[in-house]
């Protein structure tokens, strides 16, 4: 059975640190490290992890590539971003975010797994990236947080 390929935004690698993240972003972590999932992450997420505390850095780096894939953000995400932008799903300064999304539209990928809930993770906000998604001729991205990911046995 092929692993479920989930692409990381750069909250998620953050929430290890944070009080209220930390359990459900270390058991998704320990997913990574048990082979059970792909941690997809774009050259997006280093850059915006560049100015992260060392902490996260470090975490980041610790992480096994062998259960990683790692994605370019590419003209083709960037003009998707951009129409997310011009759609009013979200507003200019959300751009980043929305170069998130679009990276994770066109890599395919089952879900993409954030903290923002905000501009991500928000119901309202899923159907506008979607409805443009479709319209541009992507498939459907699923977005949860890592509470819905995680196994709570």
């Amino acid at each position: 059975m092929r692993k479920p390929r989930l692409y990381f935004d750069t909250s998620v690698f953050g929430g290890i640190f944070d009080i209220e993240f930390n359990h459900e972003t270390s058991m998704l972590f320990e997913m990574v490290e048990n082979e059970e999932i792909i941690c997809v992450y774009s050259d997006l997420c280093e850059l915006e992890l560049e100015n992260a505390p060392e902490k996260v850095r470090k975490h980041f780096l610790s992480i096994d590539k062998r259960n990683t894939q790692f994605v370019e953000l590419t003209e083709e995400a960037n003009k998707l971003a951009e129409e997310y932008i011009k759609e009013k799903v979200v507003g200019e300064t959300s751009i980043n975010d929305c170069r998130h999304i679009a990276c994770a539209t066109i890599n395919n990928v089952d879900f993409l797994v954030s903290w923002n809930f905000k501009h991500i993770v928000n119901v309202f906000r899923i159907r506008g990236y979607n409805s443009i998604n479709i319209k541009n001729g992507y498939g459907w991205l699923d977005i949860r947080s890592p509470k819905d990911i995680i196994r709570n046995e």
